[in-house]
């Protein structure tokens, strides 16, 4: 026999672990299907830590959203008695009139949120790991800080689990079928039916419809971890803040304290393009750690030392960098959250809980609309 399901979910990292596990805490009868064992390095879910920040510089709109994740991992990190938030406030820094620090002000200014206009002279002098150039300034953000997305992905599958819902790890979908106003999937093995189906296959999405030519782009990204030259103490959570920095318009690069595996730097976007998730280009070059350490050397120089590691990461880009989350065009029982443009992360729970919220009520009662389908 076929088993049904209420809810059946495609893609179990970030924003698939957080729904399934609002959906079942709401005890709905979900399926979650994973073409991988997540959590997973194939995808956007890793990587050791990852950015939250309040004032977001992308855009106002978001700020509510990731003030509602701030309590939500909260909760859950309480839930797993786990730790998977780390506040360490963070520096955004560039140009006055750059993209970073223009926006960071402007989100800051209109939601009230606590926040600091540094020199780079100021930055210097409480932050010894810092060094911007003259004429760079930085907002100073108290309350942003780092997750372990690894962590936080096992905790959402494990409290859904616990929840019941049924998890099916290294089973790929080979297809799914509007059948009635249900949907029927196959998959490697075997074939499940569920009254509605949730998309969330990040990079994925493009192979599981098709017929809507989203046009998404799949674009790698190059993430390393070194050791510090001396004085490791300055990398330290408690003395170094997370630091994203905009040294030329609209290019950007982001480190992170050590955590215990070393100081993570990062370009943000400006990596290559692949016309699949499957075919991204795995190994890392020679020139692309050359790249990152020029950036080091002008702007962190007491992190570039022994390079650890460096790992491949994959962004699922939409044409305005906003995320895409909208019913299918023409199978309603079809929702569809997945591209996030590379900053959709430290959204995971209150995305998840605003589509358990749309799949059980037929509407978010979080405003999602700026989402939508356009």
């Amino acid at each position: 026999m076929t088993r049904s399901f209420d809810v059946a979910i495609i893609g179990l990292g970030a924003m698939g672990s957080a729904a399934a596990y609002h959906l079942a805490r709401q005890h709905r009868d979900v399926l979650g299907l994973d073409r991988f064992t997540p959590p997973h390095a194939f995808g956007s879910s890793h990587g050791g830590s990852r950015i939250i920040r309040e004032a977001y510089f992308e855009d106002p709109l978001y700020v509510p959203l990731v003030q509602r994740a701030y309590r939500l991992w909260d909760e859950l990190q309480q839930r797993c008695e786990r730790e998977l938030l780390r506040i360490t406030g963070a520096l955004m820094i560039g140009p006055a009139g750059g993209a970073v620090v223009s926006g960071t002000l402007r989100s800051a200014q209109q939601h009230q949120l606590a926040h600091e206009l540094l020199t780079a002279e100021d930055i210097a002098g409480r932050f010894p790991a810092l060094r911007p150039s003259d004429g760079m300034v930085g907002v100073w953000e108290p309350r942003a800080g780092a997750l372990f997305p690894e962590a936080c992905v096992e905790a959402h599958l494990a409290l859904a689990r616990a929840h019941g819902a049924t998890l099916g790890f290294d089973e790929p979908v080979e297809s799914w079928h509007p059948e009635g106003d249900g949907v029927r999937i196959v998959t490697a093995r075997g074939e499940y039916r569920a009254t509605q189906l949730l998309l969330t296959a990040g990079a994925w999405i493009g192979s599981l419809v098709p017929e809507l030519r989203l046009p998404i782009t799949v674009e790698r990204q190059v993430v390393h971890w070194f050791e510090p030259i001396a004085d490791a103490a300055i990398f330290a959570p408690s003395r170094c803040p997370i630091h994203l920095w905009e040294p030329s318009p609209r290019e950007y690069f982001y480190g992170l304290p050590d955590f215990g595996d070393g100081i993570k730097i990062a370009l943000h976007h400006q990596g290559e393009s692949s016309d699949h998730p499957d075919r991204v280009r795995r190994d890392v070059s020679d020139d692309e750690v050359a790249t990152i350490r020029k950036l080091m050397q002008r702007f962190v120089p007491g992190a570039n030392g022994a390079r650890r590691s460096s790992t491949v990461c994959v962004y699922a880009n939409t044409p305005d960098g906003h995320f895409w989350i909208d019913r299918h065009p023409l199978h309603p029982q079809v929702l569809i959250a997945s591209p996030c443009s590379g900053h959709g992360f430290k959204f995971a729970p209150v995305i998840g809980e605003a589509l358990a919220e749309w799949l059980i009520d037929g509407h978010p009662h979080t405003d999602l609309s700026r989402f939508a389908r356009r």
